[in-house]
């Protein structure tokens, strides 16, 4: 039997500087989903956080409850104010998320970690 405490996070949560970058490595279960917001929302005040980047790149699939738990998760991050930008969506996710019909207001968006810091560093000047 696997040893759990070996196996990489399925979430990291980095600081650097004014902002928390979470990477997501691996599709999370709904429940996973829910402690992910908590966790970020949480560190968004522990930390006094002004902006958070969520990078999807290791994301092949996004269903509706990840959608609506990423765009409450970015108004709850606004209310303590921080602002959200997501990076890495991957083409086949955007293209299944159009055909679906699902919102795509979930936050502001960006191709990868260096746009979603400059449109950070714009907005948080």
């Amino acid at each position: 039997m696997p040893d759990a405490s070996r196996q990489p996070p399925l979430v990291s949560i980095l600081r650097q500087g004014p902002y928390l970058i979470a990477s997501i490595h691996e599709a999370l279960d709904d429940g996973q989903l829910t402690r992910f917001q908590h966790a970020l929302v949480e560190q968004v005040g522990r930390h006094r956080s002004h902006g958070v980047i969520i990078d999807l790149a290791e994301i092949d699939v996004l269903d509706s409850f990840a959608t609506t738990t990423l765009r409450n998760l970015a108004r709850m991050a606004s209310l303590r104010g921080a602002s959200t930008v997501i990076v890495g969506i991957n083409p086949d996710v955007a293209f299944a998320m159009a055909r679906l019909g699902m919102p795509a207001d979930i936050a502001p968006t960006a191709l990868d970690m260096d746009d979603g810091i400059a449109i950070l560093d714009e907005w948080t000047v």
